[in-house]
């Protein structure tokens, strides 16, 4: 293997998790270029620069992979809506900057729908071809919005389209992808192939619970549940904590107290700065007088997150929509069984009864008798938490990224470019 342009243009793979627009796949980007550097597979990844601070080219993928900003309408933060405008000019500057650099690459691999609109207008100047993953899908998200302001419009539905039909292959996490795409996008079966993401093993294990829990902070005596992800509606927090607060009104945990922790979002922002979704969730923490059972973190170091995981008793899915549930992988790496609705890729990783539960998606009831269940048989959670761990062996990186690099081998050999 030779070269790879590799785009993430909406969201840089250095970033915090648990902002807006940062998550799964900000982990998946950048793991899969650190490992591919690793078996000596160059890799640049291009991301829009969001502060003009930030060095353009960071190293911090190791093995001589680089991280690129590049400038496309104002360096700040911008909806994705907003950030539609400025993909032709990101594609030039990345044009400019190989011209720059005497650099050519071999193969396009872009992330969501929106670096594959760049990635097309790189493959008729590049003439090479394109491996695309969608993370997510706009028309699933339409499935289950719950509200107009959820809904995604046209502009992306149309740019979804356009980049299946530009791609030469494309990456799909699980087979309920393959079926979504196929269904309700019409994409070619000859184009996709399964390959899920993968978990470092090296930093995801089974840290003692008590070594966890001084690490983060709390008493060795604390039995924490365990939600991580963004902050926004399509996540199922709402359900969660519809969940807590049955089990609390039922008296069912008040015997060994369990407190919820939520890391992602930001909850110390006020007022306006305040995102609606978490304004929403923390008004109904009140609501359900949930304060002393419910604790917003905001966003933490994916670095400390195997000592979240790992001090846990049980990590928590709610989701209405997920094309995978990298979460659930890390989670259940470090030996913490995890209950997750049965939705997307969730329902093909969780594997009920042996390395958790999967339950009815938007189901608070059936969400609570699960955790009930798990926090209340030791014997049971203890099990499962090693399952899940030895379940999870399968999807280290090392395993994922040869896969990747046999699909870059085969691209390259039958994209009629």
């Amino acid at each position: 293997m030779k070269k790879i342009a590799m785009l993430s243009y909406h969201t840089c793979p250095l970033e915090t998790l648990g902002g807006k627009d940062t998550g799964g796949m900000n982990v998946y980007v950048r793991e899969l270029a650190h490992h591919l550097g690793k078996m000596g597979v160059h890799v640049d990844v291009f991301t829009r620069s969001q502060d003009e601070h930030v060095p353009q080219v960071l190293h911090q993928l190791c093995y001589g992979n680089r991280v690129v900003h590049m400038p496309a309408g104002p360096e700040v933060y911008l909806p994705k809506k907003q950030l539609t405008c400025y993909i032709p000019e990101f594609a030039e500057q990345i044009l400019q900057f190989g011209q720059e650099k005497g650099l050519q690459y071999d193969l396009i691999h872009s992330h969501y729908w929106m670096s594959g609109v760049a990635a097309k207008q790189l493959k008729d100047s590049w003439q090479i071809p394109i491996v695309q993953m969608f993370h997510t899908l706009g028309k699933m998200k339409n499935r289950i919005a719950q509200s107009p302001a959820e809904m995604e419009g046209d502009y992306r539905l149309n740019g979804e389209q356009e980049v299946i039909d530009a791609a030469d292959k494309i990456v799909i996490a699980t087979p309920a992808e393959q079926s979504q795409l196929e269904y309700l996008y019409q994409a070619p079966e000859e184009k996709m192939e399964i390959i899920p993401p993968g978990v470092d093993t090296s930093k995801f294990y089974p840290i003692p619970a008590d070594e966890a829990k001084e690490v983060i902070g709390i008493s060795p005596k604390d039995r924490m549940l365990l939600f991580v992800g963004r902050i926004e509606p399509l996540k199922g927090v709402d359900v969660l904590m519809q969940a807590i607060s049955k089990l609390h009104r039922n008296n069912e945990i008040d015997g060994c107290p369990h407190y919820l922790v939520i890391v992602g979002g930001n909850p110390e922002a006020e007022g306006c700065n305040m995102d609606v979704e978490m304004n929403r969730l923390m008004t109904l923490r009140s609501e359900l007088d949930l304060k002393d059972l419910v604790v917003f973190l905001g966003k933490r170091d994916q670095d400390m997150l195997p000592y979240y995981y790992s001090a846990a008793e049980i990590v928590i899915m709610p989701s209405h929509y997920e094309s995978f549930g990298m979460v659930a992988l890390e989670a259940m790496a470090c030996g913490t069984p995890v209950v997750a609705s049965q939705v997307g890729g969730l329902a093909y990783l969780v594997q009920d009864g042996i390395t958790g539960y999967v339950v009815p998606h938007n189901d608070p009831d059936s969400l609570s008798e699960k955790i009930r269940e798990l926090v209340c048989n030791e014997d049971i959670r203890q099990q499962m938490g090693k399952q899940a761990n030895a379940y999870a062996q399968d999807y280290d990186w090392h395993k994922i990224t040869e896969r990747t690099i046999a699909l870059y081998e085969k691209t390259l050999q039958t994209a009629p470019v």
